[in-house]
């Protein structure tokens, strides 16, 4: 299993913005192939910061996903609300093991 763990701080004026915008590409993100998971959290101390958990079946299909419409989209229409550069870190995923059926 392929994760990454995406951090994301929002300029405060663009949240409502960002909150539909995410929901969107979630909502595409789970119906795409070898797609796992795709959390989108809310940081509750600090409400606008975001984690985007993001779990694939291999490196090739996070891959695919970067290539996707509605990424694009999403990534052409956000990046300029963030406050800070996002961070983005990548694992392997151990546990739980892979079972849950790919799209």
């Amino acid at each position: 299993m392929y994760v990454s763990i995406v951090t994301l701080r929002i300029k405060r004026e663009h949240l409502g913005d960002f909150l539909a915008a995410v929901k969107r590409n979630h909502a595409a993100s789970v119906l795409e192939p070898g797609n796992l998971r795709f959390d989108v959290l809310r940081a509750v101390d600090e409400p606008t910061r975001f984690v985007l958990y993001e779990a694939y079946t291999s490196a090739e299909a996070a891959a695919a996903h970067r290539r996707t419409p509605h990424f694009q989209a999403w990534q052409d229409t956000v990046y300029a609300w963030f406050a800070a550069p996002r961070e983005a870190e990548v694992f392997d995923g151990l546990h739980p093991a892979t079972t849950i059926a790919a799209h």
